[in-house]
């Protein structure tokens, strides 16, 4: 999945659930779910996503979305996988945009 977010340091929770095409209550129901969701608050409340969130929400959505894990079913892989084995999503995610990038370039053709 390409998420189309500008770079800054902090993303609300309605960024993000737009990039993700989801309604932020399941942002927030996964923030409960999965302890590698840890968003700041600003005073008023606000969760503020950083970059490592992001990357651990797009990990949860290619689990839950792509995949076909259950809840229980990630949070179980999530505890058994080295974090050897979280770093091939990193280059699932990567190769994924070597790809889209090579696909743009033959339709440029």
């Amino acid at each position: 999945m390409k998420l189309n977010l500008p770079d800054k340091r902090y993303y609300s929770i309605g960024e993000l659930a737009n990039a993700f095409d989801l309604n932020a209550s399941t942002l927030r129901f996964w923030e409960k779910e999965f302890d590698i969701i840890n968003p700041k608050k600003n005073a008023k409340g606000n969760r503020m996503f950083t970059h490592k969130d992001i990357e651990n929400l797009e990990l949860i959505y290619h689990l839950l979305k792509e995949r076909g894990f259950t809840i229980e079913g990630a949070k179980e892989y999530l505890k058994k996988q080295p974090k050897s084995e979280m770093n091939n999503f990193e280059l699932i995610k990567k190769l994924e945009n070597i790809k889209n990038t090579l696909i743009n370039i033959k339709n440029e053709l």
